[in-house]
């Protein structure tokens, strides 16, 4: 596993006990023993989308066949979570390394405006 692949997992709800099977994109890897991953949610209700903030990943895109996703998604960067690698269920595909720079230099500015 690696930053920009996108995994199978069941995603902690807020409730940290029950949790939805789904998609989730690996951002980064946590340095150290435990290797914990950041994550973002990935749903298709594209309505949930925050303008300039998320990224739909359209079914027209050069990456969308490689990143195993069967339909229009969005990658939720407001909904991260870190977790540990062997909750992991599957790997399912990933983006390319273009749009995941944009995605961390878009929450790197995010973070550092707040």
């Amino acid at each position: 596993m690696k930053a920009g692949d996108i995994v199978l997992i069941r995603f902690p709800q807020a409730d940290l006990v029950s949790g939805k099977l789904r998609p989730a994109l690996i951002l980064a890897i946590a340095p150290g023993n435990h290797a914990d991953l950041l994550l973002a949610l990935i749903t298709s209700r594209d309505y949930q989308a925050v303008p300039e903030f998320d990224e739909v990943v359209d079914l027209t895109d050069n990456d969308f066949k490689s990143t195993g996703l069967k339909t229009r998604s969005v990658i939720r960067l407001a909904r991260l979570a870190s977790v540990e690698a062997s909750i992991v269920n599957a790997r399912l595909g990933g983006i390319s390394p273009e749009r995941l720079k944009n995605l961390k230099s878009r929450l790197i500015r995010w973070l550092q405006e707040r």
